[in-house]
């Protein structure tokens, strides 16, 4: 982490007037320079590092010291991944559903897509279309039930 590696150090001298603060530094080129701040901004400065440090420290504690396998972060997974073949199955219905929907009528499909895909209900769909809200129902639910007749056909053999 960039806060382990300091780059910089700093200093109090105590002198007759009082305490003076630096802080020293390397430059770009190598150059060393030192900077003598005002004491507010040099308590900023250890501030500033302890909470540094307290948070690498925090994160120390929090890590885990261990690779995990891909069998162990599946099992703590909240939701477990699908396997290979459950992706494809997947995948397989997702196309025939979507053939079969470009298959239905025109208007069954516009007002069935509205209603399932784009969250419409009846009655925003009935003012788009200028036709009654239950028109719109006896469409979707006739394009619902034209969907699962075809869907059983090729899933259940």
């Amino acid at each position: 982490m960039a806060y382990r590696v300091k780059t910089y150090t700093l200093r109090e001298e105590a002198a007759e007037n009082g305490t003076r603060y630096f802080i020293s530094f390397k430059d770009g080129q190598g150059g060393y320079h030192e900077l003598e701040v005002s004491e507010q901004f040099f308590t900023e400065f250890r501030q500033m590092e302890r909470r540094n440090r307290n948070l690498l420290q925090s994160d120390e504690r929090h890590k885990e010291f261990f690779e995990l396998s891909d069998e162990a972060l599946n099992k703590r997974a909240r939701v477990t991944p699908k396997g290979v073949d459950e992706l494809i199955i997947e995948q397989e219905r997702s196309e025939l559903l979507h053939r079969i929907i470009a298959a239905l009528p025109e208007i069954q499909r516009r007002r069935f897509l509205l209603y399932y895909e784009y969250d419409f209900n009846y009655y925003d769909i009935a003012a788009m279309e200028h036709c009654t809200a239950q028109a719109v129902r006896r469409s979707v639910v006739l394009a619902r039930e034209k969907i699962k007749v075809q869907m059983k056909k090729y899933l259940c053999p």
